[in-house]
């Protein structure tokens, strides 16, 4: 696809004006990523920002024993790491392609006089970091303040809403990751995720089959996230 019909679907820079997205478009760089290949490491100087254009990278921190907490899954259309772009410093968290993936990248120094030539682009990043902020500080409240059976349930409940089909038995679905990949994700070990699964199946309140998920009563498994324990 061309830079600019990329470019358009992008929420960074879908109201741009033509020139505007001329200046962009202009001095975006194609760039291409294998599975598992690392799109930049938390820690590193700031090269610049990337949309992307086909695939899905995952953005996630990792503590000092190596333990990984997802912060999101991006795809086409989105971008990352406007923030150390605006503010000089080094990438907060790293970048790694999920799938084979392309992106466009925009240098900081190129990025940085894009803004100061057209302030329009200056203020839609700021749009796009203030619902990142907002998304980040939800993950913090969840770890914070929800236990890890009731974060596995608030998965579960999101997943069968977004890509589950109703059978005779309830909501099926299935997992898109390991026990150890919904870990990261949700913030804990992978022998609590195991656990947890174990005892919900146990309690009847979903059938487990290998990453196969049939949630049998959506409401009851929502009132079970409420009481917590």
């Amino acid at each position: 696809m061309k830079a600019q019909e990329i470019l358009k679907k992008a929420q960074l820079f879908t109201h741009l004006s033509g020139p505007e997205m001329l200046a962009v478009s202009s001095r975006a760089v194609v760039k291409r990523f294998e599975p598992g290949q690392t799109i930049f490491s938390e820690g590193e100087p700031c090269e610049g920002l990337h949309v992307i254009a086909q695939g899905k990278l995952r953005l996630f921190k990792t503590s000092a024993s190596g333990r990984e907490q997802v912060l999101a899954e991006e795809g086409p259309g989105s971008s990352v790491a406007e923030l150390p772009v605006l503010d000089g410093g080094a990438y907060p968290a790293s970048a790694v392609a999920v799938s084979a993936c392309e992106t466009l990248f925009l240098a900081r120094r190129d990025f940085r006089a894009i803004c100061l030539e057209h302030p329009d682009v200056a203020l839609k990043v700021l749009t796009v970091v203030g619902a990142r902020l907002r998304r980040l500080v939800g993950i913090i409240e969840e770890l914070s303040f929800t236990t890890v059976r009731q974060r596995i349930i608030a998965y579960l409940l999101r997943e069968a809403d977004e890509q589950g089909t109703k059978s005779w038995a309830g909501v099926e679905f299935d997992l898109p990751g390991t026990h150890q990949e919904l870990a990261n994700r949700i913030g804990t070990v992978r022998e609590l995720v195991s656990r947890n699964l174990a005892r919900l199946q146990a309690e009847k309140l979903i059938a487990s089959d290998g990453r196969h998920i049939i949630i049998h009563d959506v409401a009851k498994l929502q009132a079970e996230q409420e009481v917590g324990g």
